[in-house]
């Protein structure tokens, strides 16, 4: 596992959106953008139960990021990885904490009846950048 050089840390700290790819059932890339936060071992994206991600990395835990420096996009930090653990524990206050860097509200405010928060923890295997 490779850990995210010190340099680029910045990143989740900003309001930097990243690009999360999955496979699909078919071999076909899945790309949806995410708010991203890293707990010092792993990459993490805050999502609900159910939605295409989701049933993606049950299925095949290799996933991809690139994530874009907001104030120089020709900086940024790309990801290759897997997997590592899915859980509920933590996924709500998690997602509000996102909230409040990416909108600066202190409730995430698009929050679906009956929705399930989980954290998608992404051992980092290749990391790459630019700056």
């Amino acid at each position: 596992m490779e850990r995210i050089p010190e340099k680029y840390l910045d990143l989740f700290q900003k309001r930097s959106f990243a690009h999360f790819a999955t496979v699909m059932p078919d071999g076909t890339p899945q790309v949806t953008p995410v708010w991203v936060d890293y707990d010092g071992q792993y990459v993490l994206v805050n999502t609900a139960k159910g939605r295409q991600k989701t049933r993606n990395i049950e299925r095949d835990a290799k996933v991809a990021l690139d994530i874009l420096d907001p104030d120089n996009p020709y900086r940024w930090l790309a990801v290759r990885g897997q997997v590592a653990e899915v859980t509920e524990e933590g996924a709500d206050d998690h997602i509000d904490k996102l909230a409040q860097r990416y909108r600066g509200v202190a409730k995430y405010p698009n929050r679906r009846p009956g929705e399930q928060r989980i954290i998608v923890k992404i051992a980092p295997l290749r990391v790459t950048h630019n700056s």
